[in-house]
């Protein structure tokens, strides 16, 4: 079994992306952030931040704030257990119904008049009815929102009536993605913050490894390849593009020599904390989709989900989730939950919060780096981008971006063909 990373150039296997720079006008124009808000954000099946499981009983529901489309969203699981979104707005006079972000309820008072809710939208009670003209309570429920599920990831579309099923829209990578029991981890820690930058700056960061040696050399640059000197640089095991989505394979440092806390980790829960290389036992229990050509140092998968959200599914057995929200052209709302299994004694909920200290470093700094780069792009001095092979897959979301926003006539589901 080969241990090396593939000699292979994946820009070159996508004719269709080019191999030439990438324009910075997108990161910093007002005008292409509106475009968009009114082609993608506005169109397309967005990942609601929740998994089924986060809201398991009746009356059970959360609240999702999409600031780049000025709306918010209530998804509630009704008495009947069906799962349902609506705006989350009074019919009355606007108000903000929900103001909570999660929580338990048989029905939603609105807190300016008294309008009540059922958890299924209809219209329960009007304080003082009679003084209204004309006035029906079946005809003002509350506005519904398209919602779905996949892999018991909650999907909402902001369409009135949505050009494709969330189904169509993940197409092929939808089927691929199946073998991954996701229901037996629990979310085990998050972390949010606002950070100064366009969201596809964020997003760019976190869908390539070729920062990793240099930017994280302090904190998970040795898992998957500071000191390995077959793959040095980190180069992806594999990259599949599935529409406006993709798949990416990211090795592991078989010789990574953990710090005196991490050995700790690894000790106390191996299963948790294992590092390649993995066993021929390993690779062939493993989903289909997961690590494709069987590299035994393979650390995790990324698999992204045009526009904003993706998840890694680590070889250790837990995954994470990121979501990067656009609240102005120059800010992003940025959400990591990650999810293990859960814990059977104290050396395995030890591990998580390991996890938990690793994936905070993590994340402070990119956040201090991708804020000096939005800080610095208005300035002139830099026109293009230039993206090496590993940059495959930034180079394919820059694409997918460009697509929706530069044909507006077109069906959104023209943009999911290969």
């Amino acid at each position: 079994m080969k241990g090396t990373t593939p000699e292979t150039r994946w820009t070159e296997q996508f004719p269709a992306l080019g191999t030439g720079p990438i324009p910075i006008e997108p990161y910093i124009s007002a005008e292409y952030f509106e475009l968009e808000r009114d082609r993608i954000y506005r169109r397309v099946w967005l990942y609601a931040g929740r998994r089924e499981e986060e809201i398991p009983n009746p009356g059970d529901y959360f609240v999702q704030d999409i600031a780049v489309c000025a709306a918010s969203v209530l998804v509630a699981r009704g008495q009947d257990g069906v799962i349902r979104a609506f705006h989350n707005v009074c019919q009355h006079r606007g108000s903000k119904l929900v103001w909570g972000a999660q929580g338990t309820t048989r029905a939603f008072m609105c807190k300016f008049h008294g309008w009540t809710y059922a958890d299924d939208g209809r219209l329960m009670r009007v304080p003082d009815e009679d003084q209204f003209f004309d006035f029906r309570k079946s005809e003002h429920a509350l506005p519904k929102v398209a919602v779905d599920t996949w892999n018991g990831f909650i999907f909402i579309n902001l369409q009135e009536q949505p050009e494709h099923t969330l189904t169509e829209y993940l197409g092929e990578l939808g089927h691929l993605v199946s073998g991954y029991d996701f229901s037996s981890k629990a979310l085990t820690y998050g972390y949010e913050t606002e950070a100064k930058c366009n969201w596809k700056v964020w997003r760019d960061s976190i869908i390539e490894g070729y920062h990793a040696p240099f930017l994280h050399a302090k904190s998970m640059a040795k898992l998957i390849n500071r000191g390995n000197n077959e793959n040095p640089f980190a180069h992806l095991l594999s990259f599949r593009a599935y529409g406006p989505h993709c798949v990416l394979s990211v090795p592991g440092n078989a010789a990574v020599k953990p710090s005196p806390v991490g050995a700790l980790a690894m000790k106390l829960a191996p299963g948790m904390t294992r590092t390649p290389p993995r066993s021929e036992k390993d690779l062939a229990n493993l989903p289909g989709f997961l690590n494709p050509s069987r590299n035994p140092n393979w650390s995790f998968d990324i698999i992204f989900i045009f526009p904003n959200f993706q998840f890694h599914l680590w070889s250790s057995g837990y995954y994470l989730a990121y979501s990067y929200w656009p609240t102005a052209v120059d800010r992003t709302l940025a959400e990591l939950r990650a999810y293990f299994p859960r814990p059977k004694n104290a050396a395995e909920r030890f591990v998580q919060e390991y996890s938990k200290r690793t994936n905070r470093d993590v994340i402070l700094e990119d956040l201090s780096t991708l804020e000096h780069i939005q800080s610095v792009l208005k300035s002139g001095g830099i026109k293009n981008m230039l993206l090496q092979d590993q940059e495959v897959a930034v180079r394919h979301a820059s694409k997918a971006v460009n697509d929706y926003v530069c044909s507006p006539g077109r069906p959104a589901r023209s943009a999911l063909a290969k």
